[in-house]
């Protein structure tokens, strides 16, 4: 049986295998089945700044519709922990987590206000959680802001955060920045442990018949691990932070690539939210399988053996590879049949 353990942000895990941050960690009892099922880690759902602000806010107004009341009718006076109000709830849920298992219990926050992911990053950190995943999600639609603003205020708000709290902290981010790879040394050099690849965002739709915009999830493809494959290649030997993949890896064969691009742990969602929790123990089997038959005894091993750093080829990561995918279309003459030549006369 080859050695799956892997390190991640100082870590010791079983396996490279994390459910990353979903519906799924809000129960108790399903991150106890996560954890039956060969999850290495967890990463618990995000807690948002904007609801815990619309939670205070809708307190604020039941006070103000109770102060109207009779004053004997106590029954007007709101039960605030039936609100929630702040972060208790998801406090409690860190600690609840921890004391049911004993896999590492990674809280993820999506504030919206420096005081907010700082306020709240502290009192995560003191509820019990092992560590932190700080899961920046912002479009930037001001056409005054520049490129190089918006990475200084993620870079200032990490430093934030940094400077709060003493249990490792990853950032979770998105691709479109201008040079990603700068991105993620100057996070690196502020201290960041890791780094989760990438940020999944959820772009709307339109119903035409009722002329609204609407939210759509719409479930990852294995398809999708195209773009955290090429950057955590890129970036394996280039940042001393860890590296998780995320987004697309689904059975066994989508975790190996990952790994052998570099990536130190590979996070499930979409294919847990298809096919159960129980897929966690597939995954694993799936790839010890593949690790024997092709003789790697561990994934320390593989790790990074195919990343830019040790690829035999690092321009297939970059743009040279671009005309080479356009050259293996016109050689291919299931696409044009035997006029694909004329296609290309220009």
């Amino acid at each position: 049986m080859p050695d799956l353990s892997t390190k991640y942000m100082g870590m010791k895990l079983r396996t490279p295998l994390v459910p990353s941050a979903s519906i799924l960690s809000m129960d108790v009892e399903n991150v106890k089945r996560m954890e039956q099922s060969g999850a290495s880690a967890v990463v618990l759902y995000s807690l948002f700044e904007e609801q815990l602000l619309m939670e205070e806010y809708e307190l604020n107004k039941s006070l103000d519709q109770g102060a109207d009341s009779f004053p004997e009718a106590l029954s007007y006076f709101p039960e605030l922990e039936s609100y929630g109000v702040g972060p208790e709830r998801y406090l409690k849920h860190v600690a609840a987590v921890k004391k049911a298992v004993k896999i590492p219990v990674i809280a993820s926050l999506n504030g919206a206000t420096r005081g907010g992911w700082t306020s709240f990053a502290k009192k995560i950190q003191d509820a019990g959680a092992d560590a932190l995943e700080l899961n920046v999600y912002t479009i930037p639609t001001d056409v005054e802001l520049t490129g190089a603003t918006v990475e200084s205020n993620t870079l200032d708000l990490f430093k934030s955060v940094r400077s709060t709290v003493k249990i490792p902290l990853a950032i979770k981010l998105s691709p479109f920045y201008s040079n990603m790879a700068n991105v993620a040394k100057r996070l690196s050099d502020a201290g960041a442990d890791g780094f989760v690849l990438f940020n999944r965002f959820y772009q709307p739709d339109m119903d035409l018949e009722n002329q609204e915009v609407r939210p759509q999830a719409l479930l990852s493809t294995p398809m999708s691990l195209r773009v955290p494959l090429r950057w955590v290649a890129i970036l394996r030997g280039k940042v001393k932070s860890s590296l998780a993949a995320t987004s697309g890896i689904h059975q066994g064969e989508d975790a190996l690539k990952m790994i052998m691009a570099g990536a130190d742990v590979t996070m499930l969602c979409s294919t847990l939210l298809k096919n159960g929790v129980d897929h966690i123990r597939t995954v694993e089997n799936d790839m010890a399988k593949w690790m024997t038959d092709h003789e790697y005894k561990s994934v320390e091993q593989m790790k990074g053996s195919m990343s830019q750093e040790k690829c035999s080829d690092p321009t297939a990561f970059e743009r040279a590879q671009y005309m080479r995918t356009l050259k293996s279309f016109r050689d291919d003459k299931s696409f044009f049949g035997t006029r694909a030549d004329e296609f290309w006369e220009v």
